[in-house]
């Protein structure tokens, strides 16, 4: 791993990175926008998960604001490779890194999981409809984890 790691600070692409006035910012900017689309997207969806605004059928919210998280995901995880390619050997060996992509994988998985559950298709059948205590659990979960990728993605910038 860590030979990967040394040949990718050693690449062009981590040296341009490192050595532009303006393009590591401009990089930095797109995982801030990434973050702030997905997070935005994700917490009311996951709040009416978890039973707030239930007079706003969960199928409209989802419809939007699904599409959403995504792009905010893809451009934060493509703006963070390219970030994580400036100082690889230094990210390798941060044990907040290894947390917040664990926290990552975590918030993805559970996404995932309700996304495919047999229960979410009824969703759209019964607007209104109190929510189940899996959604409700997934809600809170997705909340939490999302939080704690951010936190240490924060913590990992003051080290």
């Amino acid at each position: 791993m860590e030979a990967l790691a040394a040949a990718l600070q050693d690449s062009t692409l981590s040296q341009l990175l490192r050595s532009s006035i303006w393009l590591y910012p401009l990089v930095n900017t797109g995982h801030v926008v990434g973050i702030a689309l997905l997070f935005g997207a994700i917490v009311p969806l996951d709040l009416r998960l978890m039973g707030f605004f239930q007079r706003t059928p969960l199928e409209h919210l989802a419809n939007t604001l699904i599409p959403v998280a995504i792009t905010g995901l893809v451009l934060a995880l493509l703006t963070g490779s390219l970030l994580f390619a400036t100082r690889p050997l230094d990210y390798v060996a941060e044990p907040l890194f290894g947390i917040k992509l664990a926290l990552l994988g975590a918030g993805v998985v559970n996404a995932l999981v309700l996304r495919y559950s047999p229960s979410w298709k009824l969703v759209g059948v019964a607007p209104g409809a109190p929510p189940k205590r899996a959604w409700r659990l997934h809600g809170l979960l997705s909340i939490v984890l999302w939080l704690g990728v951010i936190t240490a993605g924060r913590l990992i910038g003051y080290r």
